[in-house]
């Protein structure tokens, strides 16, 4: 079965096999008075934690921490996806699957309540537009593991443009289609569930007063401001503080200070607890303004068009247009930016456009510091991104890998696992 591995860096590699752990493929053991002791499974989180504390502990001046869909997700007890939650692309395949079936729809979200319309099922679609991988494994019900969302929409979205006969229908389905994506990433904030809030204490509390820690996201979801309001943080989301927010991307240049004097001295005060969020993607929040001249933030439930990035080969693209293409801009720059560390959680390094750009800061910055958390630190995939990160890696760049997800580990290693200890 061969080793696992749990923290990787240019000097350091913790890995694990069986009851049997190891640093830098030397056996950890302690002397004890009857001799040599293999480390247990507290010890060894400890040196994991110490090597992630070490790594994302130095004074750094800017913060950016980037959360990918796997951010989202919660594990059971039996290592199951809770599916009230967060969701793999495969399981919204499954529920888009489902819900088209009947060759019926009812929208919660692109029509208002209720609007019922005639819909293809997803295999017929298949048919249609000319997607030629395998729908389903062999005497299933069930989507085949192989079926891939983000090609079938891109062919879907295509064949539309051109489509003549049930025009309607066709556009019917694909906005169902949208509609149950989100549907499927639209959930409440638990605090007993999710550790947003202790990710973005942590990371915050490493930086000074006048520095806002930079929260990315691809994700639709609300999470990370329903995690921020419920500890009294302000966030700065590109959205101007009027009753009714608009995207004006100049928001992220301002902080929040007020001016004390003294006797003798007259400086400003920044306020804590302050981040900036970009969502890269979108939001299940955003709609297009009744006179279609600006985006405006609103309740997620609200009726109207969400302004999002759906998957498909089209994303690229897309992250040109407003406001993706000022938010993608701001991430660049910040990942220019000198003695920045940059987290990731959840982030799979699947979406091409946001992987090349951080492994040309990579390149480009040598004072850019990153750290790559995973469920898994398989770092032979078959992902071109993972396979030249981890070159880089070898190559003695600031690179360092750590198995862990934010709703599990990942914040007790960031600050200190003492458990058992």
């Amino acid at each position: 079965m061969g080793k696992t591995d749990y923290f990787c860096s240019s000097n350091i590699k913790l890995s694990t096999e069986g009851a049997k752990y190891y640093l830098n493929e030397q056996l950890l053991e302690r002397e004890e008075k009857t001799g040599k002791i293999n480390y247990t499974e507290p010890e060894f989180e400890l040196e994991v934690s110490k090597a992630a504390s070490k790594f994302v502990d130095r004074s750094f001046e800017n913060i950016v921490v980037l959360i990918g869909a796997g951010a989202s997700v919660v594990m059971t007890d039996n290592n199951d996806i809770d599916g009230r939650y967060g969701k793999t692309v495969s399981m919204i395949a499954q529920i888009v699957f489902e819900k088209l079936q009947s060759g019926r729809y009812q929208f919660q979200y692109s029509k208002s309540d209720g609007d019922e319309v005639d819909v293809f099922p997803l295999e017929q679609m298949a048919a249609d537009i000319g997607y030629s991988d395998k729908i389903f494994d062999d005497n299933s019900d069930k989507l085949s593991l192989s079926f891939d969302l983000e090609t079938f929409l891109s062919r879907l979205i295509m064949y539309n443009q051109f489509v003549l006969e049930d025009k309607k229908k066709w556009k019917d389905s694909q906005s169902a289609i949208f509609d149950i994506i989100k549907l499927a990433t639209s959930y409440d904030y638990e605090k007993e569930v999710f550790h947003h809030t202790a990710l973005i204490n942590i990371l915050s509390q490493k930086l000074s007063s006048e520095n806002k820690l930079s929260v990315v996201t691809t994700n639709y979801d609300t999470l990370i401001e329903d995690a921020a309001e419920s500890m009294g943080y302000t966030v700065f989301d590109g959205f101007s503080f009027s009753s009714t927010p608009h995207f004006d991307d100049d928001m992220f240049e301002w902080h929040l200070s007020k001016h004390v004097s003294d006797v003798k001295t007259k400086e400003n005060i920044y306020k804590k607890n302050v981040i900036d969020l970009l969502k890269i993607h979108g939001s299940l929040t955003w709609r297009i303004s009744k006179s279609g001249e600006n985006v405006i933030r609103t309740d997620k439930h609200a009726s109207g068009e969400s302004v999002m990035i759906f998957p498909s080969s089209d994303k690229y693209m897309q992250s040109y247009e407003e406001p993706y293409f000022e938010l993608f801009a701001r991430f660049q720059d910040l990942l220019k930016r000198p003695n920045t560390l940059l987290l990731t959680t959840g982030f799979s390094f699947a979406d091409n456009h946001i992987s090349r750009m951080i492994i040309q800061a990579i390149s480009h910055n040598p004072s850019l510091s990153t750290l790559i958390t995973d469920y898994s630190l398989d770092l032979d995939k078959p992902n071109k991104n993972w396979k030249e990160l981890k070159h880089m890696l070898e190559n003695a760049n600031s690179v360092a890998f750590l198995k862990a997800t934010l709703n599990k580990d990942l914040t007790k290693y960031l600050m200190g696992y003492t458990e058992g200890i």
